[in-house]
C-alpha cells in the first residue's frame, strides 16, 4: 500500500457527495457567485452526476469512504484540497482561498475516525491546497506555488514529509488573476509512472524540460478544451483513467497513447465549479 502516488491502482478515497456539500438550491445560489462558480448547479442533477461518478469509481474497485455534511460550503465538494497524504500519514492543509478555512479540521476528524494518521498541518502565514500538489514519483512531490499555495506553506509542507521526498517547487503563472480557480493539477495530470498529461503553454519551461529529463511522455492537452478541464483527469491505475465528458481531443490523444478512458458527465459538479475527477476525491489508498 501506497499513499505517494498519483497512478498506481486506486483502492480507497474520501469524497463528499453533492448531497452533502450543496445541501440545497438555497445554498447554492447564497454561494456560488463569492465562490467564482461560472453559473449556479443544479442540485438535483448535481446529485445524479455525482451518484454516476461515484459508481464509476466502484466498478473500477475502489472504495468510497464519505465526508459527511457540515457547516463548509459548496467548494467542500472538492475534497482532495483539503489534506495531502505522505506514508506519514495526513497533512492538513491551510486553505488559500479563505471561504474554504474550515475544510482542512472537518477532514482531520473523519481520517482521525477511520485511523489515518496526522502528520501536521500548516499554520501561521503558510498556505498549501492539496490541488497544487502531485507525487511525479513516489519521492519527487511537485508542488504549484501559485495564489492557493504560498512559499511558507511549501516550506512547511516539506517538513512534514518523510526525510527521503523532495520537494519540486513550480512557479505558476497569473494566468487571469487570484480569483480564478487555478491549481497545478489544471495544467498537470499524471497518467502512469512514464506519462503524464499537460498544457504545456501554462507549464514553467525548467519543470516542462525536467519532466521530459525524468523520462515522462508528454500528452498534450489542445487549447480548445483546456477551459473545460481537458488536463484534469484522475489515474485509477496506470493507464487507466476517469475523464470529464466532452473534451473529445484530449481524449482521443489519450487513447492514441494506449490510455483506457472512463468519462462521467460532470457539468454541475465539476465543469461549473472548475473542478475535474482529481479534484473531487482525496486518494487515501493505492496498491504499491
Amino acid at each position: 500500500m501506497t499513499y505517494q502516488s498519483e497512478v498506481a491502482p486506486l483502492r480507497r478515497v474520501l469524497l463528499k457527495h453533492a448531497r452533502d456539500a450543496f445541501v440545497s438550491s438555497d445554498r447554492i445560489a447564497a454561494q456560488w457567485q463569492q465562490l467564482g462558480y461560472w453559473a449556479p448547479p443544479d442540485y438535483d442533477a448535481a446529485c445524479r452526476e455525482f451518484d454516476g461518478f461515484a459508481s464509476l469509481l466502484e466498478r473500477a474497485g475502489v472504495a468510497l469512504e464519505w465526508l459527511p455534511q457540515d457547516d463548509n460550503g459548496i467548494d467542500s465538494i472538492y475534497a482532495r484540497d483539503a489534506t495531502i497524504v505522505s506514508d506519514l500519514g495526513s497533512v492538513l492543509c491551510r486553505m488559500g482561498k479563505g471561504a474554504r478555512s474550515g475544510e482542512p479540521d472537518a477532514q482531520a476528524r473523519h481520517l482521525g475516525s477511520m485511523g489515518v494518521p496526522a502528520a501536521g498541518r500548516i499554520v501561521d502565514e503558510g498556505c498549501v491546497e492539496g490541488g497544487d500538489a502531485a507525487w511525479v514519483t513516489s519521492s519527487v512531490l511537485a508542488v504549484g506555488r501559485g495564489y492557493r499555495t504560498n512559499a511558507e506553506g511549501i516550506d512547511q509542507l516539506e517538513a512534514l514529509l518523510p526525510a527521503d521526498v523532495r520537494i519540486e517547487r513550480v512557479p505558476l503563472p497569473h494566468w487571469t488573476g487570484p480569483a480564478d480557480v487555478f491549481h497545478l493539477m489544471s495544467i498537470l495530470s499524471p497518467i502512469a509512472e512514464d506519462v503524464v498529461l499537460v498544457y504545456s503553454r501554462l507549464l514553467p519551461v525548467p519543470f516542462r524540460e525536467r519532466l521530459i529529463e525524468w523520462g515522462f511522455q508528454l500528452i498534450e492537452v489542445p487549447d480548445e478544451e483546456f477551459d473545460s478541464l481537458g488536463c484534469n483527469v484522475l489515474a485509477v491505475a496506470p493507464r487507466v483513467v476517469v475523464a470529464l465528458a466532452g473534451n473529445p481531443e484530449t481524449e482521443r490523444r489519450l487513447r492514441a497513447a494506449d490510455v483506457e478512458v472512463h468519462a462521467y458527465t460532470g457539468l454541475e459538479i465539476s465543469r461549473k465549479g472548475c473542478g475535474g475527477p482529481t479534484c473531487l476525491v482525496r486518494p487515501l489508498e493505492r496498491d504499491g
